[in-house]
């Protein structure tokens, strides 16, 4: 869970970050653009100083704003249209310009604080990780071969329940396969399942993807490409087939249309816990392609081998 609220927080920063720079930019542009609308008022009031005295230009490029020059309703009669429109051009930039300052300021002000947000739920992974280093590096010998032994049932029943669920699915098969087909009816009575030739093949490039990362390390945080975290990795596969996903487990899950764990389809996402804190990429034969732990590699796994909250159909 804390890495997820770390993978939350860095999507949050660097979006926020991505707003800050198009704002400044926008920051700079409208300035560039008030400096022009300046350069057109300077060269009236230098031509009205050529002809020998200060103009109403020359007053209101020094008067405190152009709103204040305008209140004096005796010299707006004194500019041209032509001026006229430069002062308007001039203000209407002005005041755009400075409610762009102001919003950066406010974005920044978000960013400043989506950071320090990052820095802490860094901090909290961190301190986590450390302690469950901690925590291994104390056991004994005997304590050690206790947990491995563990972890060798847990696989060993991980790899039973899948050959249960390929043998039901085989079983499936056949009966559908033997079963008198029944007389066509006007209307379907139920849905058509989701799914299709279209969803197969943005399926195909999203696993084709998850296969060539298999081998590269588990690293909280990381999308890649030399290495991925649980929701980076399927992120980064379904990317692949030009399918957007949010970046963690608790906000990818909202995505698609939910499917049961007896329908599941390649390409589909499996969410794992009760807390939505893992996910894997669907391969078929209840099997799965996904980015498992610290200190773990990308590779096939069973989708027994944890507890399944539930699954979605992203495209």
């Amino acid at each position: 869970m804390a890495t997820q609220e770390y993978d939350r927080a860095k999507e949050a920063t660097d979006r926020k970050r991505r707003e800050v720079d198009r704002i400044l930019d926008d920051v700079a542009r409208r300035t560039e653009e008030i400096n022009t609308a300046r350069r057109a008022l300077g060269s009236y009031a230098a031509a009205q100083y050529r002809a020998g005295a200060v103009g109403p230009t020359a007053t209101l490029i020094f008067a405190d704003s152009p709103q204040d020059y305008f209140d004096q309703t005796h010299l707006m009669d004194r500019l041209s249209e032509r001026q006229r429109t430069a002062v308007a051009e001039y203000e209407n930039r002005r005041a755009a310009a400075a409610k762009q300052r102001t919003e950066a300021t406010r974005r920044l002000t978000e960013l400043t604080a989506s950071q320090k947000e990052l820095s802490a739920s860094k901090r909290t992974v961190q301190r986590k990780l450390a302690e469950a280093r901690t925590l291994l590096a104390r056991l004994t010998a005997e304590e050690k071969a206790r947990l491995a032994e563990l972890e060798r049932k847990r696989e060993a029943e991980a790899r039973r329940k899948a050959e249960e669920r390929a043998k039901a699915e085989a079983e499936r098969r056949r009966r559908e396969a033997t079963r008198p087909t029944p007389a066509p009816t006007p209307t379907p009575t139920t849905p058509p399942p989701t799914g299709g030739s279209s969803y197969a093949a943005k399926a195909a490039e999203a696993l084709a993807f998850a296969r060539a990362q298999i081998g590269k390390p588990y690293v909280w945080g990381a999308t890649g490409p030399s290495s991925y975290d649980c929701s980076g990795l399927t992120q980064a596969s379904w990317r692949a087939a030009d399918v957007d996903l949010p970046r963690t487990t608790w906000d990818q899950v909202k995505v698609g249309t939910r499917v049961a764990t007896a329908d599941l389809l390649p390409g589909d996402l499996v969410f794992f816990y009760d807390d939505i804190s893992h996910v894997g990429i669907y391969i078929g034969d209840g099997r799965m392609i996904h980015a498992p732990k610290p200190g773990a590699y990308v590779r096939e796994e069973s989708i027994y081998y944890m507890p399944i909250y539930g699954s979605v159909r992203p495209a």
